[in-house]
C-alpha cells in the first residue's frame, strides 16, 4: 500500500523532461526564426531551466535535512 501511494506521487517527475523540452523549445521559438538558432537557444534555455530546477531540489533537501 504504501508502495503505491509513493508510486502516485512519482508519476508526476516523468512529465518534467517533456516539459523541459517544450518549454525551451516554445520560449526559443518567440525569439528566432531559423531552426538551428530555435535549437541552439532551446539547448541553452533548457540547461538554465534544469540547472535552476537543480539548485531548488538541493535547497529544499538540505532544509528538510536540517529540520
Amino acid at each position: 500500500m504504501l508502495f503505491a501511494q509513493a508510486s502516485s506521487h512519482l508519476l508526476y517527475y516523468v512529465h518534467v523532461p517533456v516539459l523541459l523540452v517544450l518549454i525551451s523549445l516554445v520560449y526559443s521559438a518567440t525569439r528566432f526564426d531559423q531552426w538551428n538558432l530555435i535549437l541552439r537557444e532551446a539547448l541553452r534555455w533548457g540547461l538554465r531551466l534544469l540547472l535552476f530546477l537543480v539548485v531548488i531540489v538541493v535547497v529544499l533537501y538540505v532544509l528538510a535535512a536540517l529540520i
